[in-house]
């Protein structure tokens, strides 16, 4: 153990009798803060030992003190800050500027600074004293304590931090330019083990994959997850009932992890990230360039691997990658299956209790008509929930072919409503024979035929009535009862008019010059003549001469 000279020791035990910071004992005597901290431990000893009855003490100034090695006890914790100690508060009153002080602090809250404030000082009121006086003066003012933060600890497994920051310059191959892509990290609070990953766009599924990836990489999920308020993760900041984005929420639940997102502009919430972040930014990326977003990302794999995961924590004085293994039995096993990415819409449900999907049909009950829904459509399943509490209603599988229909018989209204009246009085503008065709349409299928009726009175927009009327009585004559079948006859009956307009002979009527309707030549020219001499008339002033 080393020792040092006597008047050192001297020196340390008076500086730490006096309470100065190992910091300011470091730059007073050079001595290392370490041997500075073994001395304050044996000060410490001294005086417990000096306060007890029926112990004797040594001074400070007896050798063999000094060779008494340090009891093995922990260091006690570091003093503040030495600038609290040592700077003395700013005497305002025996400043220049304390006559002017009201007016310098509306100055100092309207944020200008001590040189223009100086300046107004000697030309509005003759200000004498230097600028340094000045500045001295606002600096004072200025002073704001620094801000207490409380450290947080938590359980192995219990909470992960995640946010978006730049990475490295990448080669982009829709542009073949350089540019910096999305940075996601997530990193475990306990061990502070990180996972990295790079990507160009982000959206709601995206976000949501880049957790999947980081609960698969760590082997386990957490039990809370903090965030920031990215429109990704939550659609509603607020700081007692946040609204998060759906699929990410299910994302969440599917793991059995529970979001916590960080109070709005406060990132000392997930201070772990931040640092992640920055630690990433400075120490990896900076000054390298990729190719692709591959090279970024196999590097950043290695780099965690071999170098971030190996280091010792600057706090906890552990090795991070140690850390993490105590810390991975306690993470949540992850599920069997991997969460299934949906889109969510919404939907009001039709009057014959259908929603309308990707032109598909699907049954809503026990959803009321006209009310609305959330429809989440997956590869091969639609689901329907409720919209405001997410209860399952319906289960559907996804239809291959726009038009189809998924309604049991037995659900199907057939009570008329307003709609019904409606179409059938349509349909009976247009002819007894449609609106007959339509009344059967109803009666065989309820309201889900109504998209047939409206179908067949809209025929008669685009085609002449009277066709629509002739295609509807073929279609009771053969029972044919589909609108498609009915709009295939009226194309064929059209198509068929026209032929036979091309077919009839085009009559050539012969030109006449006599008919009652067509006056003489004469009675022309008499017109013209009087209508030229009026025009004359307008145009001649009234003492002859011409305008």
């Amino acid at each position: 153990m080393n020792v040092l000279k006597q008047h050192l020791q001297s020196t340390i035990f008076t500086l730490l009798e006096r309470e100065v910071s190992q910091r300011r004992i470091h730059e007073l005597t050079g001595v290392d803060r370490k041997t500075i901290r073994r001395y304050q431990a044996i000060f410490e000893s001294r005086r417990a030992a000096s306060n007890s009855p029926g112990e004797a003490t040594t001074g400070p100034a007896e050798p063999a003190v000094a060779q008494t090695p340090p009891p093995q006890t922990p260091p006690p914790p570091r003093p503040p800050d030495p600038g609290a100690a040592t700077v003395r508060p700013f005497n305002f009153a025996r400043s220049a500027s304390e006559p002017h002080r009201e007016w310098i602090e509306q100055q100092v809250r309207l944020k200008r600074n001590a040189q223009a404030i100086y300046q107004d000082l000697v030309d509005r009121f003759g200000f004498t004293a230097s600028y340094e006086s000045v500045k001295r003066f606002v600096r004072a003012l200025r002073h704001v304590d620094p801000e207490q933060f409380d450290r947080l600890e938590f359980a192995c497994g219990e909470e992960c931090q995640v946010d978006y920051g730049e990475g490295a310059p990448t080669l982009d191959p829709k542009t073949g330019r350089y540019r910096k892509p999305r940075l996601f990290i997530m990193t475990l609070r306990y061990s502070r083990r990180s996972f990295r990953r790079v990507v160009w766009k982000s959206s709601k599924q995206v976000w949501a994959q880049l957790h999947e990836e980081a609960f698969r990489y760590f082997g386990g999920s957490t039990s809370y997850v903090v965030l920031d308020n990215l429109r990704e993760g939550v659609i509603t900041p607020d700081l007692y009932e946040p609204e998060l984005n759906r699929t990410y929420a299910a994302m969440l639940e599917h793991y059995g992890a529970v979001a916590d997102p960080a109070r709005v502009r406060d990132p000392n919430r997930k201070g772990t990230v931040e640092n992640a972040i920055q630690h990433t930014q400075n120490t990896a990326l900076t000054g390298r360039r990729f190719e692709s977003l591959d090279a970024q990302n196999e590097f950043l794999t290695h780099w965690e691997e071999n170098w971030a995961a190996k280091r010792i924590h600057g706090r906890a004085r552990r090795q991070v990658e140690a850390m993490f293994q105590e810390e991975k039995p306690h993470l949540r096993p992850l599920p069997a299956n991997g969460f299934r990415y949906f889109t969510e819409v919404v939907r009001t449900v039709w009057d014959d209790t259908t929603v309308s999907v990707d032109r598909s049909h699907y049954a809503a009950r026990p959803a009321a008509i006209g009310s609305l829904v959330c429809v989440r459509i997956y590869d091969t399943t639609i689901e329907i929930r409720d919209r405001r509490t997410q209860e399952l209603l319906r289960t559907h599988a996804r239809a291959a072919e726009p038009g189809s229909l998924e309604l049991p018989e037995r659900e199907r209204p057939f009570n008329p409503s307003r709609q019904t009246s409606l179409a059938l009085a349509s349909a009976g503008d247009i002819g007894p024979q449609a609106r007959a065709l339509c009344q059967h349409l109803f009666d065989a299928e309820g309201r889900v035929g109504h998209r047939g009726m409206w179908g067949i009175v809209a025929l008669a927009k685009k085609y002449p009535p009277w066709l629509v009327e002739q295609a509807c009585d073929h279609a009771l004559r053969h029972h044919i009862y589909r609108y498609r079948q009915v709009r295939a006859v009226v194309e064929r009956l059209f198509q068929q008019a026209l032929e036979r307009l091309d077919r009839a002979p085009q009559l050539v009527l012969p030109l006449t010059q006599e008919h009652p309707l067509i006056r003489p030549a004469a009675e022309y020219g008499e017109l013209f003549s009087a209508g030229a001499a009026r025009s004359a008339e307008t145009f001649t002033s009234n003492d002859g001469e011409t305008v």
